[in-house]
C-alpha cells in the first residue's frame, strides 16, 4: 500500500513539493535585478519553482518503484518455502509500480518542459522607430 500511496502523492503533488518550490522562488526573486532580462526573471521567479516541483515528485515516484520492486521481488529472497503473498500486497504493489512510473515519466515532463514550455516574455522595440 505504501508504493501505491507514495506513486500517487508523486502524481498529485505533496506539500513537500510546494514548499521546495516556494522556498526555490523565493531564491530566485532575490537572486533577481531590474538589469536582468524579462528572460532570465521568468526562469528565475517561476522555472525554478517548476523545475523543483518535478524533482521532488519524480522522488517520490522513485521511492514509490523502490518499495514495490522490493515487495514484488522480497519472495525471490525470504525463506526456502513460503513464497506466498497474499493476493491483494502484489496487486498494490503492481499498482504502485504503474503509479511510480507514471509518475516518472509525468515529473521528467515537467522538469524537462514537455508538456508547456515555459512563457516567454515579449522582446520590448528599441531604436528610433518604436515610439511611432
Amino acid at each position: 500500500m505504501v508504493s501505491t500511496v507514495l506513486g500517487f502523492a508523486a502524481l498529485t503533488g505533496t506539500w513537500t513539493s510546494r514548499v521546495a518550490a516556494e522556498r526555490q522562488t523565493l531564491v530566485g526573486q532575490l537572486g533577481t535585478t531590474q538589469t536582468d532580462s524579462p528572460a532570465d526573471q521568468v526562469a528565475a521567479l517561476y522555472g525554478n519553482g517548476w523545475h523543483m516541483t518535478a524533482l521532488v515528485n519524480g522522488g517520490f515516484a522513485l521511492l514509490a518503484l523502490v518499495v514495490a520492486v522490493v515487495v514484488l521481488v522480497r519472495p525471490a529472497f525470504g525463506t526456502p518455502g513460503s513464497t506466498h503473498h497474499f493476493g491483494w500486497v502484489r496487486s498494490f504493489a503492481w499498482a504502485g509500480f504503474a503509479l511510480g512510473v507514471l509518475g516518472l515519466l509525468v515529473s521528467a515532463g515537467m522538469y524537462f518542459d514537455l508538456f508547456a514550455a515555459m512563457p516567454v516574455p515579449p522582446v520590448a522595440e528599441t531604436g528610433a522607430g518604436a515610439g511611432q
